[in-house]
């Protein structure tokens, strides 16, 4: 297996989309451990429908939340995660991002 590094700069912006074709929304950006350099979270800016069906109240703005990058399948043109709505819905590893 051939490992590709990707740069923040370049999943800026990435739409996120969750099995089934659901549209979660794009990356705002990513918690970094400064002390390993692992990246534990990305920063998914909600769409309008993933703030609703998943619970999160909506703001000003869309709301943020952090998502694991272990639930991360695949990057390309999208961002694709592993859960369907619903699982992502009922997780208790996606929370509300305070940064």
């Amino acid at each position: 297996m051939v490992k590709e590094n990707i740069s923040l700069e370049n999943l800026i912006g990435k739409q996120v989309i969750g099995i089934g074709g659901f549209v979660i929304g794009e990356v705002a950006g990513a918690t970094i451990e400064k002390e390993i350099w692992n990246v534990p979270m990305l920063h998914i800016k909600l769409s309008d429908n993933a703030a609703v069906d998943l619970g999160f109240k909506k703001r000003f703005r869309s709301s943020k939340v952090c998502i694991p990058t272990d639930m991360v399948q695949a990057v390309g043109d999208v961002v694709t995660i592993s859960p369907a709505l619903e699982e992502l819905s009922q997780s208790k590893k996606i929370i509300e991002c305070k940064l």
